[in-house]
């Protein structure tokens, strides 16, 4: 071996130590930091995101069916009910009229009989334009606790104008024999000759009727009304009765 290839072998180590330890210890190092470190909190992992993501819907979900929100719930209000029953408007020509009304035809019992203070000529006149409203009030405070039907006295108005009052009435003899002649008839209107059943100065004068099936509908213990049913081949006809009471 010549000289020059044995200062080769010792000098060549001698130029790069400093390059090949800092390699060594830079590598070392790096090991170091991330294998033996305990220090280091662990990274958040996809499933405790997703537990905690979980949790906080859970949470929402409770808050959002509290027991607050539960007793704050809407409630509808009724509907009103509604029954078919039979309406028949009477009375003399120069007379006043009557309106009584029957669950069932046969009976000579009505639910309902009032006596009205307007004159039948003039409902006849108010039946030619083709609509009639009687609206029946009774606005006294000692009457608030007794059925509706029960009230004795009502303020009455047609059409917006107010023409007296209506009296309930209890169904005399005259009455319950106009009602049994009118048994077989559920539709109809007519004349009864005079002298019907009675003997008093009105039995010269025949007895105007007018009998139909009516819509009933309760809207409250302070409401009823009563509407007429016209029959599919006849013209149509509005006529409503209205019992209201004020509080």
């Amino acid at each position: 071996m010549s000289k020059i290839d044995a200062l080769r072998r010792f000098f060549f180590p001698c130029i790069f130590p400093t390059t090949v330890t800092a390699t060594q210890t830079t590598t070392s190092r790096k090991r170091l930091s991330t294998s033996l470190r305990d220090d280091l909190d662990d990274p958040p992992t996809s499933t405790n995101t997703t537990q905690q993501t979980q949790n906080q819907g859970q949470d929402q979900d409770q808050e959002s069916t509290s027991p607050e929100d539960s007793t704050t719930m809407l409630v509808a209000p009724s509907r009103p009910s509604k029954s078919m029953v039979i309406g028949t408007i009477f009375g003399h020509r120069r007379g006043h009229v009557w309106f009584c009304v029957q669950h069932d035809r046969l009976s000579t019992k009505p639910t309902l009989l009032l006596e009205l203070s307007i004159p039948t000529q003039q409902l006849v006149k108010e039946m030619r334009c083709g609509l009639v409203r009687i609206a029946l009030e009774c606005a006294r405070p000692e009457l608030c606790s007794c059925p509706l039907r029960c009230v004795p006295v009502w303020i009455m108005y047609c059409n917006g104008r107010k023409v007296g009052f209506a009296v309930r009435r209890k169904a005399s003899g005259q009455n319950r024999l106009m009602l049994k002649t009118m048994q077989s008839m559920t539709v109809g209107a007519g004349a009864i000759p005079a002298g019907f059943g009675s003997s008093d100065s009105d039995s010269s004068e025949e007895i105007m009727y007018m009998r139909a099936n009516y819509e009933h509908v309760i809207g409250g213990v302070d409401s009823e009304s009563f509407h007429l049913i016209n029959p599919d081949e006849c013209p149509g006809q509005e006529f409503s009765v209205f019992l209201l009471r004020s509080r």
